[in-house]
């Protein structure tokens, strides 16, 4: 156990802290509602949890109370069609116009046959 991330009372940190892996029953962090269907709400972030790294600093990731989470909000049939709509334009290349058929790198910016035309030619 790290002793240095053991900060229940906050006040090294601010708020409370914990090891990684030790927080007590009660808290959770966003993935770990969201697997249960629920979402923070409008709670603010109730503690924290750190790990070490050796050369940088420490990973951080919030927890917020479980017995304070509401469910996750239903998609409606409007963002449903937003959704599919916004995946259709990460589709799209703006150069040829054409259905990639897999979401355009934003590091190339277009479909990787517009990207490297000249090895599409050579295969």
């Amino acid at each position: 156990m790290s002793v240095r991330f053991w900060d229940p009372d906050g006040t090294t940190y601010g708020i409370p802290t914990y090891p990684w892996r030790l927080a007590p029953d009660g808290l959770a962090t966003r993935r770990q509602l969201r697997a249960r269907g629920l979402s923070p709400g409008r709670q603010g972030i109730a503690a924290q949890t750190l790990r070490p790294r050796r050369r940088r600093e420490p990973l951080t990731a919030y927890l917020y109370r479980v017995d304070l989470a509401r469910p996750v909000r239903p998609m409606t049939p409007g963002m449903w069609r937003a959704h599919a709509a916004m995946m259709r334009a990460r589709r799209r290349c703006p150069e040829c116009g054409q259905d990639a058929g897999y979401v355009i790198p934003t590091s190339l910016g277009t479909c990787v046959t517009c990207a490297y035309p000249e090895e599409q030619r050579a295969a």
